[in-house]
């Protein structure tokens, strides 16, 4: 099993770019946003805890995130593997990810961070919210949404550098170009 991790700042790329890999490589997609949205409407015991913490318009605890994220492992037991979107964000999520997966028996072989100038990811993301009616349509906003990502969830590379699992690709290019990157840096793991 390959488990992939999808690194980078507001506007990289990720999106993009996932669902090509997913299409490449036959993995299942892990988006926490998605899981939060199936369990609740499912009402599953731990989409109702999930219900309690969204309905005070607090943070989904990560133990219940974990809990899952572990749910949706067990469901898919023969595939390819996964890719992870929108988690870890922090280093705490990180942690509990690597213990729950190594519970499974199937660690994160490989976390891609794609790297784009500030600049260049401002101007995609102003774009990106004129395009779509997001909230980051300014210049402003777009800059908080980067800083914090800077503060909070870039420390996350760190914590998969340590273990030598983080590779940084240039998100620069067409798509075309990057995920043909992409691709190298995964085939060099996954083989």
């Amino acid at each position: 099993m390959f488990n992939l991790v999808l690194f980078g700042p507001p506007g990289s790329g990720k999106g993009t770019q996932s669902t090509s890999i997913i299409n490449q490589y036959n993995l299942v997609h892990i988006s926490t946003g998605d899981i939060l949205r199936v369990e609740v409407a499912n009402a599953t015991p731990l989409g109702l805890e999930a219900k309690k913490f969204m309905d005070a318009g607090a943070l989904v605890p990560d133990e219940v995130v974990i809990g899952m994220i572990g749910s949706k492992l067990d469901e898919n037991k023969e595939v390819n593997g996964f890719i992870f979107d929108g988690f870890p964000r922090t280093i705490a999520q990180a942690e509990a990810l690597d213990k729950l997966l190594e519970f499974k028996k199937t660690p994160i072989n490989l976390v891609l961070s794609l790297a784009v100038p500030e600049e260049e990811l401002i101007a995609r993301l102003v774009n990106r919210g004129k395009e779509s009616g997001r909230s980051d349509d300014n210049e402003e906003t777009a800059r908080k949404r980067y800083h914090e990502y800077l503060n909070k969830t870039a420390p996350v590379a760190d914590f998969y550098a340590n273990q030598e699992k983080l590779v940084l690709v240039q998100g620069v290019g067409s798509v075309d170009e990057i995920f043909h990157k992409i691709c190298l840096e995964i085939d060099e793991v996954k083989d």
